[in-house]
């Protein structure tokens, strides 16, 4: 047992965890109600890609990771649904790449950024940007724009998860590396991405950190040729393969 009264062999523990998790962010005011339906929408693209982490998805991590460890300013950004899946592994990923967090969200209101704030913290983060907000991303008329200047705002590679597409490609024409997770391989977020991450977030990021902790020490020529080598068409394409036709 853990988080819910439910034995972990259970066929549909991790599906049923994630649930449970989202639920209890709304509960806490971290998680809107539009995320549940955002949660519900990634779910059936994992349940196509038989919950598990697909090959191509595993390169991508470690690309990701690799892409993480030359960064000179990397920042993870975290919104509702982030936040209630996986703190403490986004937490444990700045760790091991040097990241900063920052929380950035479409229905912003200073309450939920305090306690999106308040929660990471809880899970050990020594440091949370995006109150601040002193900062802007052009081009986007919503609240997603606004970003802490030595943030997101001054970073070279930015993680955004579970992320809306356009601020996506507004963040790609600032000239920003990004890292996308996104269950949806058709998605404009994922196929913005210079890496896309096509894997459930509570498997992408701790398996980021495993990459990210095997990497470190590596030669920079190393990270370099593990970024090289990936292809993010071609990792789109074989997640695309699996959810229409089930091979892994």
């Amino acid at each position: 047992m853990s988080e819910i009264d439910l034995p972990e062999d259970h066929p549909r523990y991790a599906s049923l965890l994630t649930r449970h998790r989202i639920e209890a962010g709304v509960e806490k005011g971290i998680t809107s109600k539009q995320g549940l339906i955002a949660q519900g929408r990634g779910e059936a693209f994992d349940y196509l890609l038989g919950e598990q982490t697909i090959p191509s998805a595993d390169r991508a991590e470690r690309a990701a990771a690799a892409q993480l460890l030359l960064a000179d300013h990397p920042v993870l950004s975290v919104n509702g649904n982030v936040a209630a899946l996986v703190a403490p592994e986004i937490v444990a990923l700045a760790a091991a790449v040097d990241a900063d967090i920052e929380v950035n969200l479409f229905n912003r209101t200073e309450k939920r950024m305090e306690a999106i704030a308040a929660h990471l913290r809880e899970h050990g983060a020594d440091e949370v940007k995006g109150l601040t907000a002193d900062g802007r991303i052009p081009n986007l008329s919503h609240e997603r724009a606004k970003v802490d200047a030595d943030g997101i705002g001054a970073a070279d590679v930015v993680v955004v998860p579970l992320e809306d597409g356009d601020r996506a490609e507004a963040l790609a024409d600032l000239g920003k590396t990004e890292i996308v997770i996104d269950l949806n391989p058709l998605s404009r977020s994922a196929q913005t991405a210079a890496i896309p991450i096509v894997d459930n977030i509570i498997r992408a990021v701790p398996n980021m950190t495993a990459h990210a902790e095997e990497l470190q020490g590596s030669e920079s020529e190393t990270l370099q040729t593990i970024v090289d080598q990936f292809v993010g068409s071609d990792a789109l394409a074989a997640a695309e393969e699996a959810i229409r036709t089930g091979a892994q």
